[in-house]
């Protein structure tokens, strides 16, 4: 079972002209094995700057990522991603993209087989495992790429806004699946998203990220992914709790967003 500990990372980044933008200052929270959690805030945050240090594709200016107390200092198995546009092999087959992690760590077909056709029955693709990943819809593709993360039995799911380029109803069904596989897999999954619906349903744990430098300015411990893991989602939606917790949430953002443009106002200035 995995615990991620976020240890105080700052990221800086340092500008050809001699400037720097202070992305993130320190963040610092720790996620226990199999816990969802949402990520929201106004846009240059630090969101997506946050989990491409977890996933070690950058290392922080300060701080350090522990993943069950060992030290992250780049990508491997155990943080799987999955990214807006799926980032498939759109030639191949979709049992093939599935299967592609495995391949590359030198299992054999008798190895993963039996556990990619699982994840293709549980994703829904079973009936689809053959055709080429073009010639699938933008929805059946962020199934293919939920799939082929889950394939490589990752420790933690990292998901940076995977479900924003679909339209509403297919995005509803997708965030339905990400709520099964959670509950199915007891998988570890951080989820950055820019709606507060999206958020509130996927995260039993929610967190409000400030304007640049990218700080926690609030944590939710929410009901609805669990209550979604049995019901309609827009059953959901009408618990007594979700409007009120919504508004606050947008209030909060709209804000910040309010803070934001009268900083570049007074820059223009």
């Amino acid at each position: 079972m995995s615990n991620l500990l976020i240890d105080n990372i700052s990221m800086r980044f340092d500008l050809p002209s001699g400037g720097h933008v202070q992305a993130l200052q320190d963040v610092t929270l720790e996620l226990k094995a199999g816990e969802l959690m949402s990520v929201l805030g106004p846009s240059g945050c630090g969101k997506t700057t946050l989990l491409n240090i977890v996933a070690g594709f950058l290392a922080p200016t300060k701080g350090r990522i522990m993943l069950n107390d060992k030290l992250v200092t780049g990508p491997d198995a155990h943080r799987g991603m999955v990214f807006q546009q799926g980032a498939l092999f759109e030639w191949m087959s979709v049992r093939d993209n599935v299967s592609f992690g495995p391949r590359m760590a030198g299992q054999s077909a008798s190895q993963y087989g039996a556990n990619v056709d699982h994840l293709l029955e549980v994703v829904g693709l079973r009936d689809f495992k053959d055709k080429a990943v073009y010639e699938l819809s933008g929805g059946m593709q962020q199934r293919v790429a939920l799939a082929r993360c889950l394939a490589n039995d990752p420790d933690v799911i990292l998901m940076d806004e995977p479900l924003g380029a679909l339209d509403a109803l297919t995005r509803e069904k997708m965030q339905s699946l990400v709520l099964k596989l959670w509950k199915e897999t007891g998988k570890t999954i951080i989820l950055i998203t820019h709606s507060v619906e999206e958020a509130l349903l996927l995260g039993e744990r929610l967190l409000v990220m400030a304007p640049r430098p990218g700080r926690i300015h609030k944590e939710y411990r929410l009901p609805f992914a669990d209550l979604g893991v049995d019901q309609d989602l827009r059953e959901v939606k009408k618990h007594k709790d979700y409007a009120n917790t919504r508004e606050e949430i947008l209030s909060m953002i709209w804000d910040m967003e309010e803070e934001i443009m009268g900083r570049t106002q007074e820059s223009a200035a």
